[in-house]
């Protein structure tokens, strides 16, 4: 290797080495979300050599799809072993029948974890993916506050959302960090796999400008989204002894229904809810007509009842069970 390159590919390490000393030290105690990829083996990686004290340890999950998904949870175990880091290490108990499933399968576990560490969930998502996400999101119709992507606040730490794919790339061939590559990432039976191996490029053919286009569209809407969320924080929501989040009546009244539809999804999110449009749209007009001793239904296993005072959110009684991770 020329010097220059040899310098070129220790400023590149000692950026991603930054970067992640500060995103782990600002986050505090983390548990690292590990796949086995090589973007998450170099977060592994890197985290070790820079912020060990602030890892609280390592989640890997085996979606239940195949011999890789065994051999890829086996592997960040053993590199989590050999580093020094407890592992915890849970599976799917039925194959979901799409992408979202496996999505939902796997942050399940992850939040289980973080709760059982009492730390926060950093992951290894890059520049690359915050853009996949934007398009994804744009090409199925998001609102504004999907379209965010991953700049969302309050969600996971993601040290290398700042970085290309190519950069922890070379990170990872100049650490020698071993990973497996997974097969289905090649797949275009997987919309994502789409996006990033043809719609991607060929927006880029067509406009070598697209990648900027769409991190602006996205921090547009994450200062938008930080404004709405802002609001929501003021509006006077509160714990109840029985863990509903609750707002109160007063604070939703005199609000159009389209305001209702930009609140709500931000006030669910406190709760940990998560709203779709079909959610958004009935709670919008229940909160308008419902009336007291009444609920309805949301998706994720959540219900809203109106009571006296305000509106409670919480955890449907079908889907209230312990949420514990498995031991490390």
């Amino acid at each position: 290797m020329a010097e220059h390159e040899r310098v070129l590919v220790q400023d590149t390490v000692r950026t991603v080495e930054l970067a992640v000393g500060d995103a782990l030290e600002r986050a505090g105690r983390v548990v690292l979300a590990v796949s086995g990829g090589l973007d998450s083996m170099v977060l592994l990686a890197v985290a070790a050599r820079v912020a060990r004290d602030r890892v609280a340890g390592v989640a890997t999950f085996d979606h239940g799809t195949g011999a890789h998904a065994r051999r890829a949870a086996a592997h960040v175990a053993e590199s989590s072993a050999t580093l020094g880091f407890p592992c915890w290490s849970g599976g799917a108990t039925a194959l979901p029948e799409s992408e979202e499933g496996w999505r939902a399968a796997r942050w399940e576990f992850l939040h289980g974890v973080a709760r059982q560490a009492s730390a926060t969930i950093a992951t290894a998502h890059t520049l690359d993916d915050q853009l996949e996400t934007v398009l994804h999101r744009v090409l199925r119709g998001s609102g504004t506050r999907g379209l965010a992507g991953l700049l969302a606040s309050g969600g996971p730490v993601r040290p290398l959302l700042g970085m290309r794919r190519a950069m922890v790339a070379q990170v990872a061939r100049a650490l020698g960090v071993a990973h497996l590559e997974d097969p289905s990432n090649g797949s275009l039976r997987f919309f994502r796999n789409r996006i990033r191996h043809e719609i991607l490029p060929a927006l880029r053919s067509a406009d070598a400008a697209i990648d900027e286009r769409l991190l602006g569209v996205a921090r547009r809407a994450a200062g938008w989204r930080a404004e709405v969320e802002a609001l929501a924080g003021s509006m006077g929501v509160s714990d109840s002894k029985g863990g509903d989040l609750c707002v109160a009546t007063r604070e939703m009244t005199g609000y159009s229904r389209e305001a209702l539809g930009v609140l709500w999804p931000a006030l669910a999110a406190r709760g940990g809810a998560v709203l779709d449009r079909r959610g958004t749209v009935r709670l919008t007009e229940f909160t308008i007509k419902g009336r007291p001793g009444q609920c309805i239904q949301l998706s994720g296993g959540w219900e809203v009842r109106r009571e006296r005072e305000g509106f409670a959110l919480r955890r449907s009684s079908a889907v209230r069970r312990s949420n514990a991770a498995p031991a490390p």
